[in-house]
């Protein structure tokens, strides 16, 4: 198709350049930041990443001249529960209109021989990873975990037939705040008194961790696009999660000594390996180390949740703002000036109104995708 070639990922190799390909297309982007090459071979390899014991993937690259100009992949979700839809992701390509019609095509075919009717995307690998297409917020990098894209992506996207299914919000809000006067009154004359707020425990670290998700998965259980963490991924994300964690970054409410929200700030690991190129060795180890125990200077509050027995309630209204509140105090003390809260859906208002009233702004946007597959 226009002198593009597709080539599915099968070697060592082949998934060597699919993983810097990025770092090449944008390397002349000054807010792109180049992953860490060792925890991407991690992400995508079967062997090591707990998410493929229940999902299953392709990866393409796009050559044109000799050169890789693109890629994609495409997913199968075991846990999706409408056995309709499949996935796209790691969507990265040349501004050329035909390179994304060759990778869209590839990845559109694979999952239409497996009965898939639906596509949605980009997930990388996973709705629980990174999420969404930037399309807005492009001047700025992207925090730990979240994704950064070319302005022309979205363009090329919708020009295949995609349309938006959900954005998804990125809020950024300075740790100099403090609560407005009208929710401090009303935590004060209404917070019960069983109700308490505290720190992760770090001797029982995989205990808490565990409370965590089981809230995370209880909370978002009915949203849109949700997948629970599994027993494996839970057990994965613990052990890769710990060398980043504090415990004064980890808020737990609850009622009558019972865990019922949470909330967990991380060090914006972006911010430390921006100008490591993607590489860890041989001494960026030790530069990852000095600068994450001398304190990024902006964080990110990537899983929160509040049990869906108390939304709606006293006691669901306040857990946010006691969360977000002892985060933005803890983070504060430890030199950190900004926090990303993400990511909320664009239609969950009463999330959103809670965090503008705290004086977050909206700063970033990620755009899912959706297309019904023809045949």
């Amino acid at each position: 198709m226009s002198g593009v070639e597709i080539i599915a990922v099968r070697t060592p190799a082949e998934m060597d350049r699919f993983i810097r390909l990025p770092s090449v297309l944008y390397a002349a982007d000054p807010n792109f930041v180049p992953p860490l090459l060792l925890e991407r071979e991690e992400a995508l390899s079967p062997k090591k990443n707990p998410y493929f014991q229940h999902a299953e993937a392709k990866f393409w690259l796009a050559r044109r001249d000799g050169r890789d100009v693109g890629r994609i992949s495409a997913q199968i979700d075991r846990l999706v529960k409408d056995p309709e839809i499949g996935h796209f992701g790691m969507i990265v390509a040349e501004d050329r209109p035909e390179v994304f019609a060759a990778l869209f095509a590839a990845a559109e075919g694979w999952l239409r021989e497996r009965g898939k009717k639906r596509v949605l995307g980009p997930f990388n690998l996973s709705i629980n990873e990174e999420s969404g297409l930037l399309v807005d917020g492009f001047d700025t990098p992207p925090m730990l975990l979240m994704g950064h894209d070319a302005r022309y992506v979205g363009g090329r996207i919708e020009a295949l037939g995609y349309a938006k299914a959900k954005d998804l919000i990125a809020y950024i809000v300075n740790t100099d705040g403090s609560l407005p006067d009208s929710a401090q009154r009303f935590i004060a004359k209404r917070m019960p008194k069983n109700m308490t707020v505290r720190q992760l425990d770090p001797k029982r670290y995989r205990e808490e961790f565990d409370t965590v998700t089981a809230i995370f998965n209880d909370a978002w259980s009915e949203n849109w696009g949700f997948l629970p963490f599994t027993e494996a991924e839970i057990a994965h994300m613990a052990k890769s999660m710990k060398p980043l964690v504090r415990p004064e970054y980890v808020i737990v409410v609850e009622v009558g000594g019972r865990p019922i929200g949470f909330g967990i700030a991380l060090p914006n690991l972006n911010e430390v390996v921006a100008d490591f190129k993607g590489r860890l060795l041989p001494f960026n180890w030790l530069k990852l180390l000095l600068r994450l125990k001398r304190g990024p200077k902006t964080a990110r509050v990537p899983l929160m949740g509040i049990r869906r027995t108390y939304s709606g309630g006293l006691i669901g209204g306040l857990a946010p703002f006691l969360i977000v509140d002892a985060l933005r105090k803890a983070v504060c003390k430890n030199g950190v000036r900004e926090v990303e809260l993400s990511w909320i859906l664009e239609n969950n208002r009463p999330m959103r109104h809670m965090i503008e009233s705290l004086g977050a702004r909206a700063y970033k946007t990620y755009r899912v995708y959706e297309k019904r597959l023809a045949g």
